[in-house]
């Protein structure tokens, strides 16, 4: 499957700044992003040089990126997702202010750190945009020079707004309200066999849908479910009583899964 449903806890460090320790999964890539350690001093531009530390699930090592340019403007800002190898920041004087940049992929540039400006986060009526959930791109190349695929950037925060825009492209972000209170168990993805944003509403009976102009109502798939395990009923209520998230993936293949964690 295209996601690997693992976090790992926070890092922290005294002798050496740690930055961005937030764990995100690169959904296009085999690693999870586990942060940077940064020299004390910066360079002349501001800027920090930099190891950065990521995980790779498939041979459950440490992969260590070393002397990584990592500009100012993401030294002062934490990580809220990543998707296509991407990775969002949002700045920490101004959680309105975000960008995506290309820091925690592996093969790009150590002295070229690219970093793309998306515009200024807006506030729905009844919603907040300081709580990120998590986010989803429907590309890998969000570049406004990019003429073979549009891209489409997605946040889902806590609550019932979802915000969306093309970078380089929108001056500002088309928000839209969630048809149900979106908690920390429903996860936005994109299908690339089906060119649309998913999201799971809580529960995981039923499938929250938008195309890529996000121009209709969102439409509604109940899942139903076949061949269900046999678990004894003392099994069944312990499961309940535990926190579940419930994460809707697609294969390289074009396969779907509903992994209920």
């Amino acid at each position: 499957m295209s996601q690997l449903l693992f976090r790992l806890s926070k890092l922290s460090s005294r002798n050496n700044e740690l930055i961005h320790k937030s764990v995100r999964l690169f959904s296009t890539s085999p690693y999870l992003t586990l942060g940077s350690v940064v020299e004390d001093l910066p360079e002349e531009d501001g800027s920090y040089i930099g190891d950065i530390l990521l995980f790779d699930p498939a041979k459950e090592e440490l992969v260590t990126v070393r002397d990584k340019t990592i500009p100012e403007k993401l030294v002062n800002s934490r990580v809220v997702g990543a998707s296509h190898g991407w990775t969002f920041f949002s700045d920490r004087c101004n959680h309105n202010s975000v960008c995506i940049s290309d820091l925690f992929t592996p093969m790009a540039s150590k002295s070229n750190t690219k970093i793309i400006p998306l515009p200024l986060l807006t506030t729905m009526i009844y919603g907040q945009t300081e709580a990120v959930w998590n986010v989803a791109m429907s590309s890998s190349s969000p570049h406004q020079d990019n003429e073979e695929e549009d891209c489409v950037v997605a946040i889902n925060f806590l609550g019932s707004q979802l915000s969306v825009c093309r970078p380089g492209r929108d001056h500002g972000w088309t928000n839209k309200q969630i048809p149900f209170i979106c908690s920390e168990n429903s996860n936005l993805m994109y299908s690339k066999r089906d060119q649309r944003f998913y999201l799971p509403a809580p529960g995981g009976n039923y499938l929250c849908s938008w195309d890529l102009h996000f121009d209709n109502d969102p439409k509604f798939n109940e899942l139903v479910f076949l061949n269900l395990p046999e678990l004894p009923q003392s099994e069944w209520e312990l499961l309940n009583s535990c926190f579940k998230e419930d994460h809707w993936v697609e294969s390289p293949s074009g396969q779907s899964f509903l992994v209920k964690w």
